[in-house]
């Protein structure tokens, strides 16, 4: 699926996972979807797993903006404490769009609980309390940071199976009926051996030809130059390395201090997530990298050069970049918005030393050059995170690896296949769209969420108004099926199976009727369900369909349901 394919399915205002490699422009699609909501008077809620992922979006921690904090277990009484906080209250019952990056790294329980804040928020049952939520990430990357059970076997370690993980196995996963839009196009590395070898890990059939060419890359940490960042895995490696060298270098120390302005707990966290230094120690000759995009375009985030001077009057660190280009690093700003203001900012040079990185902080950073140390990885994806960060293999010079760093999880590995497949058939929905159905689409979004459309769009939604209900309950009294009516109205079987239960509610479908779509398998096993139930004493479907481990789909589930 291409960018512009996933925006016109985010600008339709369904649930959507945005997917895809390292380097494929997730951030770049979500930030041009952000500026189109505001172009229509919407303010999405921009959040992220992380604080560094954060400040990439220009946003909060989804810990910070649901107010759940470190908690990993919502109580009804948590819930009611947390709502009792009007600032939290007010800005997710004014939210219409919720957008997360870096979901790999949030877990299951944590999107549980976030679900039930927007639910009791809203005064709404629906996944995320009805707003449009935004899933981006890659589960091939960084996982999260949870507890374990490791293998005596091996440095691997393994998931405890009794209990979901991943933000893919939570409950809400499935009752948001994401669509899936996985980005298959490809802008850091655009062609060649890397791209080759990236692929491979991320199929898990990385062979003896891309050890080859990843040994070709091999190299001892003497005969390389100082100024090339290095990546690592642990967090003492890289202060160990960074303040080593800056106290090599000869000459006096400028102190840049951090700048601040908000409520403290906002400002901590925006501290933790920022990529440069709350203080700032620079010499002339430090290395240094740029930590954002500069809206002018003289450098962007991962810009790697070297403090050339401090400029005369301001003090300010002028730096020269590998190709000569002299810049004075002025200050710079984070900032966090809600309802479009903003309500935390911070203040700094936008640059950190970066003789060293760890792998964590090396997150949406490209770089031409990195030397890198994989002999102490302990993650699955982190080394294929740290490997994906430069643009080519002749950038890449390789310290040492173990036998962790080539390797993703296979269990996300086939996962991620899904991913693709589900993608696949979103990208045929897409292609098969007419522009009058998809204008029509995103005009009805914008009411609904209240943005401004042009009077033109207003008259002719109102003008041709369909009863959704009514355009279903023809299509299934001409004995169509759910899938059929799907396909012809250009919407999910989910959504078409709500019309069919509330027409049921209604009475204008009887119950003998839906005897037509019970699939022949299912047609001995429905008091087995229903049972299920009824023992449960539920009717919700993730609890039936957790209770038979998977055995039966939702579909299946949903449709013994309304025959109940």
């Amino acid at each position: 699926m291409t960018q512009d394919q996933a925006l016109k399915i985010l600008k339709s205002g369904a649930n959507v996972f945005l997917t895809g490699e390292p380097g494929s422009g997730k951030t770049y699609t979500i930030n041009r979807y952000v500026e189109y909501l505001r172009s229509h008077a919407i303010e999405p809620a921009i959040t992220a797993s992380t604080g560094i992922a954060a400040t990439h979006i220009g946003g909060m921690t989804i810990h910070s903006w649901s107010g759940i904090g470190i908690r990993d277990r919502l109580s009804r009484g948590d819930i009611r404490s947390i709502l009792d906080k009007k600032n939290v209250l007010k800005r997710i019952q004014k939210a219409k769009v919720l957008i997360i990056d870096e979901i790999s790294m949030l877990d299951a329980n944590t999107l549980d609980n976030i679900n039930a804040i927007c639910c009791h928020a809203k005064a709404n049952n629906n996944a995320f309390g009805g707003l449009q939520v935004v899933l981006v990430g890659d589960f091939l990357q960084l996982p999260p940071v949870v507890k374990r059970t490791v293998s005596n076997e091996s440095q691997g370690s393994f998931f405890d199976e009794t209990e979901p993980i991943f933000a893919y196995q939570s409950s809400v996963w499935r009752e948001a009926d994401l669509s899936v839009c996985y980005i298959t196009e490809q802008f850091r590395q655009k062609q060649g051996e890397l791209l080759q070898i990236l692929s491979k890990i991320r199929s898990n059939s990385f062979d003896e030809s891309s050890l080859n060419m990843i040994l070709s890359r091999r190299t001892d940490a003497d005969s390389l130059s100082e100024d090339i960042p290095k990546l690592y895995s642990h967090n003492i490696d890289v202060d160990s390395v960074n303040n080593r060298m800056l106290k090599q270098i000869a000459g006096e120390e400028r102190v840049f201090e951090m700048r601040s302005k908000g409520p403290r707990n906002l400002i901590v966290s925006m501290k933790k997530g920022c990529l440069s230094p709350e203080k700032l120690c620079l010499k002339i000759g430090a290395t240094v990298m740029f930590t954002k995009n500069d809206i002018k375009g003289k450098y962007v985030n991962g810009t790697l050069g070297e403090v050339f001077a401090f400029e005369g009057e301001s003090g300010l660190p002028v730096v020269r970049t590998k190709s000569g280009q002299k810049i004075i690093a002025d200050y710079a700003d984070w900032s966090v918005m809600e309802d479009g203001k903003i309500v935390g900012s911070l203040t700094q040079i936008p640059l950190r030393l970066a003789w060293a990185l760890t792998v964590h902080k090396s997150q949406g950073v490209s770089l031409d050059k990195a030397v890198m140390d994989l002999s102490r990885v302990f993650e699955f994806g982190q080394g294929y995170v740290a490997l994906s960060r430069v643009r080519s293999l002749q950038g890449l010079y390789l310290l040492g690896f173990n036998d962790m760093a080539f390797k993703v999880d296979e269990e996300v590995l086939k996962q991620d296949w899904e991913f693709l497949s589900a993608s696949a058939q979103i990208e045929m929905f897409v292609k098969n769209l007419s522009l009058e159905k998809q204008k029509d689409m995103e005009h009805e979004f914008l009411l609904r969420c209240g943005g401004s459309v042009s009077k033109k769009d207003v008259v002719k939604i109102i003008t041709e108004p369909k009863d959704t209900l009514q355009e279903t309950l023809k299509l299934w009294e001409q004995g169509k099926d759910p899938i059929q009516i799907a396909k012809e109205r250009s919407l999910t079987t989910t959504t078409i199976f709500g019309h069919l239960e509330k027409l049921l509610g209604q009475k204008k479908i009887n119950t003998s009727e839906l005897s037509r779509i019970v699939p022949k398998k299912l047609k001995n096993e429905i008091s087995t369900i229903e049972r299920a139930f009824k023992k449960l004493d539920t009717n919700k479907l993730t609890p039936v369909f957790e209770y038979f481990k998977g055995k039966y789909s939702y579909e299946e589930l949903r449709i013994v349901k309304m025959l109940l």
